[in-house]
């Protein structure tokens, strides 16, 4: 399928759209066991037109998880695995001499997709990582001049390894600041990854979505009703000063070098709407916010050097201040 045209499926109903976007756990889960809180921040980056960091240890199925979604919602997805050679142009494209024209012509990147899977993106050198800021950003690309938008939707899904530094180039601020979340893919409990390994024992193939049985389960259009309906998700002047007050919290922590910038505000603002939506409210709670804080702002913060030699993580900090803002009535 062209990820350019639109899906003739739209039905602009949004109370058809959260029923198929809630039927994708059920549909992912026939290929990924036991990660429905990063099925549902996808879902969640996808309404927010927002892009994705995932962190866990080689092997929890993290590329699993991005294809299996894209199939579920019938997008083109394309994987780059970012590799200390990689080249910006390997990433967004270039142009290239045609001799029969005796002209340059654009030759798109894997970027030109609906999802992207950046593996390893903490691999490649910095000139690389920045060839997807503009992407991101303005969901763009410029080579020679020319802007040349990308398809619709867009989502960057980038993965890190969290144990393995050597030969890394760790993102910069700036950079993790363009992440709508980061989710955190935990090892699976003793009775999920027995549930894996009992799949592969029956012929699980994980090259094979089809034979897994992932269907599309929500269209494009399922999509952009929903994406309407959260924008017209009520937030009381209340819940925006409790927004407010969190991330103000953040820079006034002792145990913080860096905090929230005004950004990532306004993604804790845009997911904690996301949320109510897919909950079944068209107004956002304080308990919305609190579901969405941990994911929404751990990577925005910068830990002291002190503070981190003493244990403490960016989690335990934004729990404290979760723990500690007045929450309004």
């Amino acid at each position: 399928m062209d990820p350019t045209t639109d899906n003739a499926g739209y039905t602009g109903d949004p109370g058809t759209a959260r029923a198929s976007l809630e039927a994708l756990r059920a549909e992912i889960a026939k290929a990924v066991v036991g990660q429905d809180p990063a099925v549902t921040g996808l879902v969640v980056a996808l309404l927010c037109r927002g892009h994705v960091l995932l962190e866990g240890v080689p092997g929890v199925a993290k590329t699993l998880l991005v294809r299996a979604l894209a199939s579920a919602l019938e997008l083109d997805t394309k994987r780059v695995q970012f590799t200390p050679d990689l080249m910006p142009s390997d990433v967004t494209g270039s142009l290239v001499y045609d001799t029969r024209t005796a002209q340059f012509s654009f030759q798109p990147g894997p970027v030109f997709t609906n999802l992207l899977l950046a593996d390893e993106i903490n691999r490649t050198p910095p000139k690389t990582q920045s060839s997807l800021l503009e992407a991101m950003e303005e969901r763009q690309v410029t080579v020679d001049g020319t802007p040349r938008p990308l398809p619709e939707p867009f989502l960057v899904a980038a993965t890190q390894n969290p144990v393995e530094y050597e030969g890394t180039y760790p993102l910069p601020e700036a950079q993790l600041d363009r992440f709508l979340l980061k989710l955190t893919i935990p090892l699976p409990s003793r009775q999920d990854e027995i549930n894996v390994l009992t799949r592969h024992a029956e012929g699980f193939n994980p090259r094979d979505l089809r034979a897994a049985g992932v269907r599309p389960v929500a269209s494009r259009g399922d999509l952009e009703a929903a994406r309407a309906a959260v924008a017209k998700t009520a937030v009381s002047p209340e819940i925006t000063a409790y927004v407010v007050d969190i991330c103000r919290a953040t820079r006034e922590s002792p145990s913080l070098t860096l905090g929230v910038s005004p950004r990532g505000a306004t993604a804790l603002l845009a997911t904690s709407r996301a949320w109510a939506w897919l909950t079944g409210r068209d107004y956002v709670i304080p308990d919305d916010v609190k579901a969405l804080a941990l994911p929404t702002l751990r990577h925005r913060v910068q830990l002291r050097p002190e503070a981190e030699m003493e244990g403490v993580t960016a989690d335990s900090v934004i729990s404290a201040i979760l723990a500690h803002v007045p929450v309004p009535r």
